[in-house]
């Protein structure tokens, strides 16, 4: 009987932990803050969860403000944790990633970096 209610309590824990998850940015390219020599072809960023494609966006805005990705953001087919979107030859200068994403647990989460090109 004792070991039924230690296995039923670890099942609620789990279950309690699996429901709080959340998708965080867990790697990203271009690194955060990174400088790099040239324009890069795209912008990835890995996150700890699943996304959902339909509800989950990545953009790239120049010092100016102005929007300067591609507006194809998509899943990788292959791995449903990362977000991509392509970019045109970018100018030498600091550029703002904005993502904002939904797990498929449901839960929204976004942030923001910044990095450099030369």
């Amino acid at each position: 009987m004792r070991r039924s209610l230690a296995f039923l309590f670890f099942l609620v824990l789990a279950g309690a932990a699996r429901l709080e998850a959340h998708a965080f940015l867990q790697q990203a390219e271009p690194g955060v803050g990174s400088t790099l020599q040239a324009s890069p072809n795209e912008i990835k960023i890995w996150f700890t969860e699943k996304v959902e494609p339909a509800f989950s966006k990545i953009q790239v805005f120049a010092a100016s403000g102005q929007e300067v990705d591609k507006r194809d953001v998509h899943v990788d087919r292959a791995d449903p944790a990362l977000l991509q979107v392509s970019l045109p030859q970018l100018a030498a200068g600091t550029y703002k990633v904005v993502w904002r994403v939904v797990s498929v647990d449901t839960h929204v989460t976004e942030g923001s970096f910044s990095f450099h090109v030369r």
